[in-house]
């Protein structure tokens, strides 16, 4: 799973989340690729039609020089963030995966499209919980705040 949670002051917050289903087939994938990275920026830019900070955790893939290479090449709507190594606290998208983790403790999947049907379901209900979602900011510390507007004198 790959997710992001998005904030603006005075908007509700937003959740975007991709899924990545590893079948075991011969050439598969079994994990995000830098593209499908960049495809998820490019997805919630689409979306919400403003320009994002976005601020990375350290996985591998987050690291990729193409993916950098993407976030220079849009400097002007993007804002690439790298996190403190080690420092999952401070990221609101892992409250989210807790709150999901949580809601499937007790679920038994009988295949594999249950599984994704059921992560599917839970995560939608998530998304569109606000409270949820301002929590998962909230555990992290950090604040939303709106830019102090400078006088023209």
């Amino acid at each position: 799973m790959a997710g992001v949670v998005c904030f603006r002051p005075g908007c509700r917050p937003h959740l975007f989340y991709r899924l990545h289903v590893y079948h075991g087939r011969k050439g598969e994938s079994k994990s995000f690729s830098w593209k499908d990275c960049r495809d998820v920026i490019v997805a919630v830019h689409q979306q919400l039609g403003t320009p994002l900070v976005w601020c990375w955790d350290n996985l591998d893939v987050h690291l990729d020089r193409r993916l950098v290479a993407f976030g220079a090449e849009h400097s002007t709507w993007l804002t690439l963030v790298q996190m403190p190594v080690y420092a999952p606290e401070l990221n609101p998208a892992e409250g989210v995966w807790s709150l999901m983790k949580r809601a499937i403790a007790n679920f038994v999947a009988a295949d594999l499209r249950g599984l994704v049907r059921t992560v599917k379901r839970k995560l939608k209900k998530i998304q569109f919980r606000p409270d949820l979602l301002n929590g998962c900011l909230t555990e992290t510390g950090l604040v939303i705040e709106h830019p102090i507007p400078t006088s023209s004198t």
